[in-house]
């Protein structure tokens, strides 16, 4: 029995050490951002929709060099788009999103990737591509103010 528990435990703590820390809040992710002296990285995706959206999350959020990378220098923001009915965000949710998109992705481009400064300045945007993880870090982390 105990060791089915360290068992369990054990495969408990790596999921958890790796996995992705997403705020669906922006003045969360901006109160963050100041404390921790990290930029923000603004997602807009159509999670259940969007091939390129899907491609992104598999080949580059979910892999374990962009979670150990981003845990130390990003705050990660997601504003999910889903169409389907059972992936339907609360309302509140929905209309917080809304609001990201009127200010900072106009043209309702998915998925679209906006690199914000801790005040929520725009340093950058950029789409899917088809690049490494470490690749992907460098393009995000070219975005200065």
């Amino acid at each position: 029995m105990k060791h089915k528990i360290i068992v369990a435990l054990c495969i408990l703590f790596s999921v958890s050490a790796f996995s992705q820390e997403w705020i669906t809040d922006f003045n969360t992710a901006k109160s963050s951002a100041q404390k921790d002296s990290k930029k923000i990285v603004l997602v807009f995706q159509g999670s259940d929709w969007c091939a390129p959206c899907i491609k992104l999350d598999k080949e580059i959020w979910h892999t374990d060099e962009f979670k150990t990378y981003a845990k130390d220098h990003f705050i990660m923001l997601k504003a999910d788009f889903p169409k389907r009915k059972k992936n339907a965000l609360p309302q509140s949710q929905q209309e917080h999103n809304n609001k990201l998109a009127e200010t900072y992705n106009k043209n309702g481009y998915f998925p679209f990737v906006v690199v914000l400064d801790a005040k929520g300045n725009k340093l950058g945007a950029i789409g899917y591509k088809k690049v490494s993880p470490s690749d992907y870090i460098k393009i995000l982390e070219s975005f200065k103010l």
